[in-house]
């Protein structure tokens, strides 16, 4: 937690907030903080600053803040991703926070088991939390917007073509002849398929669509390493 991200219910006064449980261990276990320390805090979609710890105990920190920095540049890109396996979801939903992704679309391809949608990590909390966790890394505030689509063509035929409006539109694919373009100076918008990847009648609808096919080189990788790789591929920010 190179950040504890603040929320409003944190708190108590204009300029004071209570941590208690994952981030007040962090402050304990980790930082290892005393009374009078700087932690440094940022609030959610707002500024970064600094905490004092004005009260430490087993049960809260009180902290007084404030708030003088913004945050990182968000990257001008949307990822539309295929539902990963759920443990590499998680990872995968960190990752993208943490380098500034803000805009994702979860979205249903033929290679997705239907068993991947059940899983508890799409619930509102556990979004939130891998989210945060993916900020906290970054020291960064603005949450990243997640859409879940799970038709694939009604979403690529009615709502895609609009997100790729005025944006450098890619589709991650192996075997395809052209390589992915490096250091680009424009937005983007990153299409990401499951393990295994895309199969080509969906290839077909995304660059239908308007996006162009493109590839990483001879090695297959796993959409968790696939997308940290893109993104720095796209944008010097990230490298």
């Amino acid at each position: 937690m190179n950040l504890a991200l603040l929320f409003q219910d944190d708190f108590v006064a204009t300029d004071t907030a209570v941590l208690t449980g994952r981030r007040l261990a962090h402050l304990h276990s980790v930082l290892k903080v005393a009374e009078g320390d700087l932690v440094p805090v940022g609030l959610v979609d707002g500024d970064i600053g600094t905490g004092r710890v004005v009260r430490l105990n087993d049960t809260e920190a009180v902290l007084q803040v404030e708030l003088t920095t913004p945050p990182p540049a968000p990257l001008p890109m949307t990822l539309i991703l295929a539902m990963p396996r759920p443990k590499m979801f998680r990872r995968v939903l960190q990752t993208c926070a943490t380098l500034g992704v803000k805009d994702i679309w979860l979205i249903n391809a033929y290679k997705v088991e239907k068993s991947f949608w059940q899983t508890p990590w799409l619930s509102d909390d556990n979004l939130r939390e891998n989210m945060v966790l993916g900020l906290e890394q970054a020291r960064d505030t603005h949450l990243p917007r997640l859409h879940v689509r799970k038709l694939f063509k009604p979403f690529v035929e009615d709502e895609l073509p609009a997100l790729l409006r005025n944006t450098r539109a890619l589709v991650a694919h192996p075997g395809t002849s052209t390589p992915c373009p490096a250091h680009i100076n424009e937005p983007a918008t990153l299409c990401v398929g499951p393990e295994g990847g895309f199969i080509p009648y969906e290839v077909d609808k995304l660059t239908e669509a308007g996006c162009e096919a493109v590839h990483l080189g001879n090695r297959i990788l796993r959409v968790e390493t696939a997308v940290p790789v893109l993104v720095s591929r796209l944008f010097d920010a990230c490298v």
